[in-house]
């Protein structure tokens, strides 16, 4: 008889995404000639930048010749995009990194998920509410949530409100946490912590032998000062934190899959008897042993947006997307809706009417309006009575959008 992990049969069945679709095919079904305006799931749909594009095409020509064809790579990266990772994304801010502290990926998704293999299941994990699906899933899946209740909250994990009544920003727990996901920008708010709030969960980590795991998947979309691009721009961060990068949304790789995490040498976890262990060390046993490498031709796209000319045309599809964020932001409040984020991210967090939930607004510009956007409380409780928009569409949708909601 083989046994299943019965963690996997706690978690919720429909994932937020699938119910969204499911709800999507059957308006379609029932309205075919509606034109349907996708505001939801955080997909780009601008093309690659041509540097990258570029780039992946001599890259695959070099698999066609003996002299430049390459087979399995390190399972850590090449250093090549390594290396253009510490310079551009780090020394350039003054943030001193090594190489190997750098782990090439297929995307910040997959490492927010695995990142979980190198720690016990008898840690206390704080999770920010509202907050990406995967980091509560793939808790649950290895067994330190605990059971769920009816709001399909888990009794092991803790919660960290983030609502209008405290500007959305976390608040330190009350109880000794060992594991903290923070997601800034954030998704789903589009909202930022300041370097001092920053630097109060960096001084807590420091006091409890606390792990951050610290997703910068949008630092690209911060426009404003005083809001840190790394969690390394701490001072001691380096000590307690693991960061988690992204090309997804800051270049357009979602389909073409490329992101790195960045696990400082001198971050340690311990063992049940108090020895420190170098977690570097296991996150590369982990990746050596169940990771065969992000695809070369993908790493030397990824290296081309470094190079001028790509970190040019990667800031011209930011400026689109925020360009987009303004204009659901404008649109939105002129129909006197509460809104917040999409200044320093690609999300607009926006309160629903009056006395209607989330998946009721929802459901009322689906039907009424032929807008998909992504119900707040999908993302936790305290998600409850927002929607968020997505500013990853077209010019020309994203408009045409905020003037049906004005209708």
């Amino acid at each position: 008889m083989a046994y299943i992990n019965e963690n996997f049969i706690k978690i919720p069945p429909t994932y937020l995404f699938s119910e969204i679709a499911k709800r999507v095919e059957q308006h379609k079904a029932e309205n075919p000639s509606a034109k349907i305006i996708r505001m939801g799931i955080g997909d780009v749909t601008l093309p690659l930048p041509d540097a990258s594009v570029d780039a992946m095409i001599k890259a695959a020509e070099e698999q066609r010749h003996v002299e430049t064809f390459r087979g399995y790579g390190p399972e850590q990266g090449y250093e090549f995009l390594r290396q253009a990772i510490v310079e551009n994304d780090f020394r350039a801010r003054g943030i001193k990194l090594d190489v190997d502290e750098v782990f090439v990926s297929d995307g910040a998704k997959s490492d927010t998920g695995n990142i979980g293999d190198i720690f016990g299941v008898d840690n206390r994990v704080a999770i920010t509410d509202p907050s990406y699906p995967v980091y509560v899933d793939t808790n649950a899946m290895a067994g330190r949530a605990g059971e769920p209740n009816e709001f399909n909250e888990w009794d092991k994990l803790t919660y960290l409100p983030c609502n209008e009544n405290n500007n959305f920003v976390p608040q330190l727990p009350t109880e000794k946490v060992d594991m903290i996901y923070l997601c800034y920008p954030n998704n789903p708010t589009g909202t930022t912590l300041s370097k001092q709030q920053l630097r109060t969960w960096v001084e807590y980590a420091k006091a409890n032998r606390s792990i951050i795991l610290f997703d910068a998947a949008y630092e690209a979309f911060i426009t404003e000062e005083n809001v840190p691009h790394s969690i390394y721009e701490i001072e001691g961060a380096k000590e307690v934190a693991i960061e988690f990068r992204s090309f997804s949304k800051t270049a357009g790789f979602t389909g073409t899959r490329c992101g790195y995490t960045v696990v400082p040498k001198e971050l340690v976890g311990y063992t049940h008897q108090g020895e420190a262990v170098a977690l570097n060390k296991l996150w590369l046993r982990r990746q050596s042993t169940k990771f065969n490498g992000t695809s070369y031709i993908v790493q030397r796209g990824a290296e081309a947006t470094f190079t001028p000319e790509g970190r040019k045309q990667v800031k011209q599809l930011i400026e689109y997307y925020l360009e987009n964020a303004r204009i659901i932001r404008e649109g939105v409040s002129k129909v006197g809706l509460k809104v917040f984020g999409g200044v320093n991210a690609p999300y607009v967090w926006v309160k629903a009417p009056e006395n209607m939930g989330s998946w009721e607004y929802f459901d009322y510009l689906l039907k009424q309006k032929n807008i998909v956007t992504t119900p707040g409380a999908g993302f936790g409780r305290s998600g409850e009575g927002y929607i968020r928009f997505s500013a990853f569409g077209s010019r020309e949708n994203t408009m045409e959008a905020m003037e049906r909601i004005k209708r």
